[in-house]
């Protein structure tokens, strides 16, 4: 199963829990949120209120993607707003695999977050301590961006090392996961798709949009499915 997670920060502020509602009816499977603090990148948004506001709405796993400088000093934070997993980014001031197993401790499934000239090679040691790799197909910090061509070979570099290593690490694609990038990204191995403006927030419809989605990427999982199986 190929599992879709809207980004909020490229939904209506203002309708944030309509959305919330209307992207659930339409069958998404979690919520994406970027937390950015203007340091490891140039934008602000989101923080814990903000979840703990949401988070009586749906029972969808939150998805935090902590774009902060140093993450470990906001993990229990955002565990405590009602964060389900959270990713933290390899290049930011963290130490990785202690910070991968906090999150592990509250209970959280740990994510490690990388920017697109990131090498692999950072995954080395902490193959056993994530349940997912962010890989960001975009420079984080704004939507709208485009899909970095080179990082089709990321995916599947990636998906080799994981099978490689024997592990169960979901790989996540993060930016301009659109109708035309969705097949291929899923044909190289990635499992869980961070939705934006190119593919979800571009009507006010978000339960039909997020139906239309929802529809699409299992008509591709079940097509990728019928083929390795031949």
């Amino acid at each position: 199963m190929t599992l879709i997670g809207p980004s909020l920060m490229c939904a209506d502020w203002g309708k944030l829990k309509d959305s919330v509602d209307m992207l659930e009816r339409g069958g998404v499977n979690y919520f994406h949120f970027d937390i950015m603090d203007g340091s490891f990148v140039p934008n602000f948004t989101m923080g814990p209120d903000l979840l703990k506001a949401l988070r009586s709405y749906t029972n969808k796993p939150f998805d935090i993607h902590l774009m902060v400088q140093e993450p470990e000093r906001y993990i229990e934070m955002f565990a405590e707003a009602g964060a389900d997993w959270i990713s933290i980014h390899a290049e930011s001031k963290v130490h990785l695999q202690r910070a991968l197993h906090k999150i592990r401790e509250l209970n959280l499934r740990a994510g490690v977050a990388l920017n697109p000239s990131t090498p692999l090679s950072v995954m080395d040691y902490v193959w056993d301590d994530a349940d997912y790799v962010c890989l960001m197909t975009v420079n984080p910090g704004f939507a709208g961006q485009s899909f970095i061509p080179s990082m089709y070979k990321k995916i599947a570099d990636l998906d080799q090392l994981i099978a490689e290593n024997g592990s169960r690490i979901d790989i996540q694609v993060d930016g301009n996961i659109s109708y035309e990038t969705i097949p291929k990204v899923m044909k190289l191995g990635a499992t869980m798709l961070v939705c934006g403006t190119s593919s979800l927030f571009n009507s006010n419809d978000l339960e039909q949009k997020a139906a239309q989605l929802t529809a699409y990427v299992n008509e591709q999982y079940n097509q990728l499915s019928q083929r390795r199986n031949a």
